[in-house]
């Protein structure tokens, strides 16, 4: 299977996203309140980032895969989107994430459509 040439860039901005984000928000947060004292609260705002992160760089990965034409990146960027739209809609009483959101929806949309081309 060919994959667009576009396709690995994508992958890479979108990954790139979320690993900026990630990183940002934890910082953020250990500069606020919450980051003078250890506790439940702390740490589950630090893993909001690390999720980030963590997707981010399974896209950042998938992007080699990717520009390789190999079969396992569509899966794993994939993986990686389906888990940020999930955890958009899970905070997105608290947060709206629009354009995450719609990021990670359009690149998977792509995902699909290119991975299913002979």
């Amino acid at each position: 299977m060919k994959t667009p040439d576009y396709l690995p860039l994508i992958t890479l901005c979108v990954g790139g996203w979320a690993v900026v984000n990630g990183i940002l928000h934890d910082v953020f947060v250990l500069l606020s309140e919450h980051g003078k004292k250890y506790d439940r609260d702390l740490l589950r705002l630090l893993m909001d980032g690390h999720i980030l992160i963590t997707c981010g760089v399974m896209q950042i990965v998938a992007y080699m895969g990717l520009r390789s034409h190999e079969n396992w990146a569509y899966y794993v960027s994939g993986i990686a989107c389906i888990s940020l739209l999930v955890y958009c809609a899970m905070i997105f009483p608290f947060l709206k994430s629009i354009f995450t959101i719609l990021l990670n929806a359009v690149l998977l949309v792509l995902l699909a459509i290119n991975f299913s081309k002979p």
